[in-house]
């Protein structure tokens, strides 16, 4: 039996874990390790998901940054890499470690986790964090639904929380979210397909989840976080990658993975991008995978309230928390609306930062006019809130997938931005899902088909 440690960022770790090793009699998960999320570590994934008969306390989790300590002290044969939006360089940084303190480096893939469904799957995924995946999301399950199909998303992972009780989350409603205490970051995903009409599925235990969502639609959709790979077997695969970051998709795990398996890939923004930039990510996708059809589109921004009141206000943007962190933008749609409509100032929010704000710009120093709306806990969300209230301007437009002010006091006046994705030139997304072979094949063998006008 090989001692294995995880690398993980509570997600992919997880679910790993579930689909490979759990009741692997060749293998002892000895660990889990945690990173990029903070306030994740230092806890114990659960009996009652590890299978209390080989890990009768549970699995303990230990920040990342003890790895080699951890190597040694377990004994530990092999290191499984387990999360997702990294470089290709920091992979092999990983990789050195464990390999300098004896253990082997472990990559696991699509054969060895993936589930099977019994209904067609249609997976999103990207080549970085904050490409616009939920929004090409939310374009797909509005198209399906005009067709008549009864849609279910799956998103990838979240448990920040309480993994026992997150092992199967369903949400429905607005208040669903309410009730489960989410972060911020949860909210941001989920809440806009809520209001769209769509059920949510999420969690730890997918297996579970996809048996679930499987009773109450016709077709599946797999969310994916980050640039991570799909969960679930798929029959069509959408990759967007973002005309703002040309050659990403080739430096970043396991973004470039998910380029090498697409049926599609929807080149995002090329609106804000040079001409030279989209034609670097159409000459990369053609050199890995020249069977994908290229797509192309943009982000149309809606300013929910009046953009009259922008002009030559002081405004801090507030931005979609992930896309700035390990998503490695330094701006996002609020700074592209503050600009356009107007404002005098756009106020640099790092003297006002207080709490674990003032770390979050400490790490990511590439940022400077945004303020990143972080809240993994609730302490977090309240150093949030009172960096907005500090600061001093006279306008905050908000930028997150979610609208901060159902949760939080804002003492000064606000505008929220949001932003759903539009094709450019054909194919269109329409055109393609009524017309897959792969999607049509999968329908007529899936036993809770109805007939429905797929064009």
């Amino acid at each position: 039996m090989r001692n294995v440690i995880v690398l993980g960022a509570a997600g992919r770790d997880f679910h790993n874990f579930l689909t490979f090793y759990k009741d692997n009699p060749n293998y002892k998960v000895v660990c889990f390790t945690a990173t990029q999320i903070p306030g994740i570590e230092r806890r114990i994934f659960p009996p009652e998901l590890a299978g209390r008969k080989r890990y009768p306390n549970g699995i303990p989790i230990f920040p990342e940054n003890k790895l080699s300590e951890l190597i040694k002290k377990f004994k530990a044969d092999e290191v499984v890499f387990s999360y997702s939006d990294i470089s290709h360089l920091d992979v092999m940084h990983k990789a050195s470690i464990v390999l300098a303190n004896g253990a082997s480096f472990t990559l696991l893939g699509p054969n060895d986790t993936m589930l099977h469904s019994k209904k067609p799957v249609i997976a999103v995924c990207a080549t970085r964090t904050g490409a616009g995946k939920s929004p090409a999301v939310r374009r797909i399950s509005r198209i399906l639904r005009d067709l008549g199909w009864l849609v279910a998303i799956i998103r990838h992972p979240m448990p920040y929380g309480n993994l026992t009780k997150q092992a199967v989350q369903e949400f429905t409603s607005i208040e669903d979210l309410e009730r489960q205490n989410l972060t911020i970051e949860e909210r941001e995903e989920y809440e806009a397909h809520i209001a769209n009409g769509f059920k949510v599925y999420a969690g730890v235990d997918y297996a579970k989840i996809l048996e679930i969502a499987e009773k109450t639609a016709d077709v599946i959709i797999f969310d994916g976080g980050n640039n991570d790979f799909p969960f679930i077997r798929h029959d069509l695969l959408f990759v967007v990658a973002d005309a703002r970051r040309p050659g990403h998709e080739l430096a970043y795990h396991p973004g470039e993975t998910n380029i090498r398996m697409a049926d599609y890939v929807v080149v995002n923004k090329v609106d804000a991008a040079t001409t030279d930039a989209v034609d670097q990510i159409i000459s990369n996708v053609r050199v890995l995978n020249p069977k994908a059809e290229i797509l192309f589109s943009k982000l149309r921004v809606f300013v929910r309230e009046n953009s009259k009141v922008i002009k030559g206000k002081r405004v801090l943007c507030v931005e979609d928390g992930p896309t700035l962190t390990h998503g490695g933008l330094s701006t996002g749609v609020a700074f592209k609306v503050a600009q356009e409509y107007g404002a005098r100032t756009i106020v640099d929010p790092r003297e006002y930062a207080v709490g674990s704000l003032k770390k979050v710009f400490e790490i990511y120093n590439h940022l400077r006019n945004v303020l990143p709306a972080m809240g993994y806990d609730r302490k977090q969300i309240k150093d949030l809130e009172n960096t907005i209230n500090g600061t001093k301007c006279d306008l905050v437009i908000v930028g997150t997938p979610v609208d901060l002010r159902r949760f939080m006091q804002i003492n000064k006046p606000s505008i929220r931005v949001t932003y759903e994705l539009e094709e450019v030139g054909k194919p269109t997304l329409k055109e393609i899902l009524e017309k897959s072979p792969k999607l049509h094949k999968s329908a007529r063998s899936a036993k809770s088909f109805k007939e429905v006008n797929l064009g």
